[in-house]
């Protein structure tokens, strides 16, 4: 019988965390929601979502004890897989009314979605950006093998909902970029075990659950080679 991992999703009170079960469970998943940091760890893998405000998730994250346990995880090198504010959640920090510090797993900061990256050269931009956009490389053709996105080939769109975008101190982080107007921002990021997506996969039809699988591929090699 195939290996059937465990997936925790963090339920610290505002992810999307019906949608992702569901998604998860199609992929084979044993996925479970967590909302106290004493379950954390006897898993596979670790799925951050999230909507909402910087400050307040990180303060809900803060309220249910799960900061130290998240960074041990991370330092110990489980696959994790932040989604939307949860992958902002890796940054340093956050310009999101006021300043917020975060996770500090990935140098960078997160910033107004206008300020991430060109300018809007006089374009009205909506914001939040809602809808679907292309993933695309870094003109140093960034390797997508052997990443979630190894199966994503050029053009294929995922589903946006988002005011605030990351920045990385270090470009080489940033998988794949997106834009929006004359503005580009990162869409996904990875360092070392640690991902990031900036859109919903979950969200995202068949493109996302490719993505998706990948992650699984990925926490199941990370589980087999522990071993």
């Amino acid at each position: 019988m195939p290996y059937k991992p465990t997936i925790q999703i963090i339920d610290y009170g505002l992810g999307n965390l019906h949608s992702l079960g569901k998604a998860m469970n199609y992929l084979g998943v044993k996925a479970e929601n967590i909302n106290r940091p004493s379950a954390l760890g006897k898993t596979d893998g670790i799925i951050i979502p999230g909507v909402g405000a910087f400050g307040e998730g990180m303060t809900k994250l803060k309220e249910r004890g799960f900061i130290e346990p998240l960074l041990e995880i991370a330092s110990a090198g489980k696959p994790i897989l932040g989604i939307c504010l949860g992958m902002q959640f890796f940054f340093s920090f956050s310009l999101e009314f006021g300043m917020h510090r975060g996770l500090n797993l990935i140098k960078g900061r997160v910033v107004p979605l206008v300020d991430s990256g060109g300018n809007p050269a006089g374009d009205k931009l909506k914001i939040p950006h809602i809808g679907w956009k292309p993933l695309l490389k870094r003109a140093d053709a960034v390797d997508w093998n052997n990443t979630i996105l190894s199966k994503i080939k050029k053009n294929e769109e995922v589903y946006f909902i988002h005011s605030f975008a990351c920045v990385p101190d270090n470009e080489k982080y940033i998988l794949a970029y997106a834009e929006y107007g004359n503005s580009r921002f990162a869409a996904v990021v990875k360092k070392g075990n640690i991902y990031g997506c900036q859109f919903h996969p979950e969200k995202s039809r068949e493109t996302g659950i490719k993505i998706l699988r990948e992650f699984v591929k990925i926490v199941i090699a990370n589980s087999k080679g522990a071993e």
